[in-house]
């Protein structure tokens, strides 16, 4: 019966080629790769990116941009679309990073690219998914290619320590995740989002105790969803999984899973529960501050860069959350603004790091970045912009995305989240200079001064572009606020 899902595999025809692509890679490396000596890894991500590229033509060209697929388990819509290609421009960007860390590390090119366009291929997924079913399956489909790549290097224990934890608790999650879904599916017997936005319209369940249970319904799938993107008080995983991966492995799991989730948080409250407002908004009301105070305050004390990354990020997903909490279109466009520029800001701050290598290996700590600008005055500019951008100083792209979101808290009256979002930006302003401080003005005769390995062309790029868009979205947002518009208006 082949032609009743004819339209919908030409609705997934990227999805299809991506997943054609990985596993033409796949033969190339067991094939053409066994038993030979010479180092092959270059040629592999090449192969891999390429697949990317036609991707993301095939996504931005495809006819069908409005469909329900295969059964209402699967939409295509312009949210899932501007969403697909932030996700394939970050893998990209990670693989462009790759190029020298590979060999460098040790790693195996082969199962590091299947496993990244595996993960990819779920993201995607994720975002289009319209059922609890098809994002529970996508979300696994993600999660077992995640836990994999955190414990890549299999020699380095504190890799072997992310992995089982991320492991741990990621299927805690997502227990949690099933428990709110079957609850919700056995009170409504339906388990579509936009069945259950229909059901619940206007009047909603009648008897207190279905409403009720409900709420604990959406607590219990709230909670797993604010493990999933890390925010307080469920970020405890995260700093630890960001210090024991490889740092590719990093800087992806502080981009994509994130777009993705944000994704699927706004598919499932605003369509499915958006009658249950008052409920969850008071949800993301409270983790959205806590995050933000997490991750202004751990940041403070932290001597590892990862670690401080990794603070940072819990940082950012609050406030992404006060667009969520908001429930309002405003809202919603501010995440998606918020969502790019902060893809924009991490592919830079970790491209610097990764570009900080010696002879002894990338730089772990702080002090590390001592008298950078004496080694490298480029690189010490390019990241003192960048933290100034993630800190929200104008005119840079970090400050018009936190514009946005505090205008639109203010817009649905939330002034206490707009205030406390302001507050804890200038609180981040603390660590987020005090690593300026050690690039530019520490004194130059208590550390020997380390030669940084030469930067690969791949890297190079990827920092020019990114300090490129820290620099000058402000002075031409028009293209972004549009494309975020666009997806919001899509979704609504």
């Amino acid at each position: 019966m082949f032609y009743l899902f004819e339209s919908d595999f030409l609705g997934l025809i990227p999805e299809t080629f991506l997943l054609l692509g990985l596993s033409a890679l796949l033969g190339y490396g067991v094939w053409y790769e066994k038993g030979r000596e010479s180092d092959m890894t270059s040629h592999q991500l090449w192969i891999g990116g390429l697949c990317l590229v036609f991707t993301f033509i095939l996504l931005c060209e495809s006819p069908l941009m409005n469909m329900i697929l295969c059964y209402n388990t699967l939409i295509i819509d312009g949210m899932s679309a501007f969403l697909k290609s932030l996700i394939l421009i970050s893998t990209l960007c990670i693989f462009g990073l790759s190029f020298a860390y590979l060999p460098q590390e040790r790693i195996k090119a082969f199962e590091f690219i299947i496993l990244l366009l595996l993960a990819t291929l779920s993201l995607m997924l994720m975002v289009s998914s319209y059922d609890f079913i098809s994002l529970y399956l996508a979300i696994e489909f993600q999660s077992l290619g995640l836990y994999v790549l955190a414990a890549l290097k299999r020699d380095n224990e504190y890799s072997t320590e992310a992995g089982l934890k991320y492991f741990v608790l990621g299927a805690f999650s997502s227990g949690f995740l099933l428990f709110g879904a079957s609850l919700i599916y056995g009170l409504t017997g339906t388990t579509n989002f936009e069945d259950l936005g229909l059901l619940f319209t206007g009047v909603g369940p009648t008897d207190l105790f279905t409403q009720g249970s409900i709420v604990v319904g959406l607590l219990f799938l709230s909670v797993a969803f604010l493990f999933k993107v890390s925010a307080a008080p469920f970020h405890m995983w995260s700093p630890d999984v960001y210090e024991g991966a490889p740092t590719v492995i990093t800087a992806f799991f502080s981009i994509a899973p994130k777009l993705a989730l944000f994704g699927v948080l706004i598919r499932v409250f605003y369509l499915g529960f958006f009658d249950f407002l008052f409920s969850w908004q008071q949800i993301f009301f409270f983790c959205s501050l806590a995050s933000m105070v997490f991750g202004s305050f751990g940041a403070l004390g932290q001597v590892k860069i990862k670690r401080l990354l990794a603070f940072s990020s819990i940082g950012h997903v609050g406030y992404m959350l006060i667009g969520l909490a908001t429930g309002t279109l405003q809202g919603l466009q501010g995440i998606f603004l918020y969502l790019l520029v902060y893809m924009i800001m991490t592919i830079n701050a970790f491209s610097v790091v990764l570009s900080l290598r010696t002879r002894e290996g990338e730089p772990k700590f702080l002090l590390d970045l001592k008298n950078l600008n004496l080694k490298s005055p480029i690189l010490a500019i390019t990241l003192s912009i960048t933290l100034f951008s993630m800190a929200g100083i104008p005119p840079l792209a970090g400050f018009l995305s936190k514009f946005y979101l505090f205008f639109a808290a203010l817009d649905a009256s939330l002034y206490s989240l707009a205030i406390l979002g302001v507050l804890s930006s200038v609180i981040s302003c603390f660590y987020y200079i005090s690593l300026i401080k050690l690039m530019y003005f520490h004194k130059a005769d208590e550390v020997e001064l380390k030669p940084i390995l030469p930067i690969d062309s791949q890297k190079g790029l990827l920092l020019g572009l990114s300090f490129f868009g820290i620099l000058f979205i402000f002075l031409y947002p028009s293209p972004f606020f549009l494309l975020s518009h666009a997806a919001a208006l899509s979704f609504s």
